[in-house]
């Protein structure tokens, strides 16, 4: 690409560098975020800001993104280290044309990141940021990480960033918000009259929640106004889409970008309603690890009767873990959102361990495992897509070998597994289409197994209203509640 050789040539002329650096002071710092979706960083951005932290997000990672992130970093990458390494290192070399010499970005800015130990390329990415911004000509520049595999009790490896517990909380809460809006934006894209009317509603919830954060206003009350907004918009819910679950390696997964080839508008745009997986699910993953880890310890526990710090431990794990449910739980009813409930780690694991040892946690564990069976014995999906970067070892390598039993025991269920590599969609797309004219099928046969009353209420296409029943697609539990 034109635009990585550009970066590529312009980033050859180092400025040289002290080996000791005179960072800038605290309220001088930029910390620079990354890797999630622009709505959530949008939202966490304001979170930052009502904790007077100057947060600046970084743009979404594009193919240039990923193509400067080859150049710079290591060979046989996973595509998500190539885009976000990439996308920092564009960042940085598009401050330097605007005039900050690299001097100056090393001293000013920092990038925050997530750590973790692995089996995947995930734990060695701090390693991967130094080593290409090393190579792009940005020495000393300070990236820091916490742990998703720790608690809220964390410290930052500079003075600069502060990783306290209420930090932890507000942006646990935001992170929350992020995950309901998106359960509702892709619920009404799917069935909205009019094209991009559902965006311009959750844009506008969106502003006022950024506004209620900066601003400490009541998080409830702004959700509970969005209603009004939401309500507007225009739907056909008896229009049979199948049900699509969007799952598998977290980066690849949630990104909504070139990453995985805009996989969630294209589900969209050909006909699906699609069911996300919530950053939250992750969070929720890692305490139900960090408990069942403690547990494990416990019982192995030989020289004590009863350790005080493993009942701590699991304590204040089970606490927080009822924190964020009970918190989700508020403000989905607030603003609306009636159908969705945060899955129940122990459940999963329970469905999972017949298939999967639960003590091998990496990358999303036995989550993909029990998620194929979940959405095959409660019927909450036509199709299962399983994403995941190129060579990923413990989803492709792991997760994928056991899918094929999983889905030969389960086949109420499509399953497809699809790799990202950051290059061609072609073969991307048209495996796709291929499952998804299966699930669209299926999708019109379960709605054709119900009658369509000649009364229909209006509140049928009222976005809060959707009954509870064994019907997989939307329009066909509004059929099935309405035939009884």
């Amino acid at each position: 690409m034109n635009i990585a050789k550009d970066f590529f040539s312009n980033s050859l002329q180092w400025d040289n560098l002290p080996k000791k650096i005179e960072y800038a002071p605290k309220e001088e710092t930029i910390l620079l975020f990354g890797g999630l979706t622009p709505q959530k960083e949008r939202l966490l951005q304001a979170a930052a800001k009502s904790m007077n932290q100057e947060y600046t997000y970084l743009p979404n990672p594009d193919f240039a993104s990923f193509e400067i992130g080859k150049i710079y970093g290591n060979k046989a990458q996973c595509n998500p280290t190539y885009f976000t390494v990439g996308n920092l290192i564009k960042y940085l070399l598009n401050l330097h044309k605007q005039g900050l010499s690299k001097e100056e970005i090393v001293k000013k800015y920092i990038h925050v990141t997530v750590s973790g130990c692995g089996p995947c390329r995930f734990g060695m990415y701090i390693s991967e940021y130094k080593k290409a911004l090393q190579d792009a000509g940005f020495e000393g520049f300070r990236v820091v990480s916490f742990d998703h595999e720790s608690d809220i009790f964390q410290k930052a490896s500079v003075e600069a960033v502060e990783f306290s517990p209420k930090f932890f909380i507000i942006l646990t809460k935001t992170a929350i918000i992020s995950d309901i809006l998106m359960f509702l934006q892709d619920h009404l894209r799917a069935y909205e009259t009019q094209k991009g009317e559902a965006q311009k509603a959750i844009n506008r919830c969106e502003e006022k929640i950024i506004d209620a954060l900066i601003q400490k206003k009541s998080l409830l009350k702004t959700l509970f106004s969005c209603r009004k907004i939401l309500a507007k918009v225009k739907l056909n819910r008896l229009n049979p889409k199948p049900k699509v679950m969007v799952m598998g390696e977290f980066w690849a997964a949630m990104t909504r970008g070139d990453g995985n080839y805009h996989i969630h508008d294209f589900l969209l745009e050909n006909g699906a309603e699609i069911i996300a997986q919530p950053l939250i699910n992750r969070i929720l993953l890692n305490i139900w690890d960090a408990k069942y880890q403690t547990i494990q310890k416990q019982k192995s526990n030989a020289k004590k009767l009863f350790d005080f710090s493993f009942a701590k431990k699991l304590f204040l794990l089970t606490l927080a873990q009822k924190a964020i449910e009970i918190t989700f739980k508020i403000y989905a009813k607030a603003i609306g959102l009636n159908w969705y409930e945060l899955d129940n780690m122990d459940y999963l694991a329970n469905l999972a361990k017949e298939y999967y040892p639960l003590y091998s946690n990496g990358g999303e564990g036995h989550l993909e495992i029990a998620h194929i069976i979940d959405a095959a014995i409660h019927k909450k999906a036509h199709l299962v897509l399983s994403l995941k970067p190129f060579g990923c070892m413990p989803s492709s390598g792991v997760s994928d070998g056991i899918a094929s039993l999983v889905t030969s025991k389960f086949p109420q269920v499509g399953f497809l597994a699809l790799e990202t590599s950051g290059e061609s969609s072609i073969n991307f797309y048209s495996r796709v289409q291929m499952a998804l004219f299966k699930a669209k099928e299926e999708a019109i046969k379960e709605y054709n197994s119900y009658k369509i009353s000649s009364k229909v209420p209006s509140f049928i296409n009222n976005y809060r209203f959707y009954p509870k029943n064994d019907a997989i697609s939307t329009a066909a539990k509004l059929l099935k509640y309405f035939n009884f």
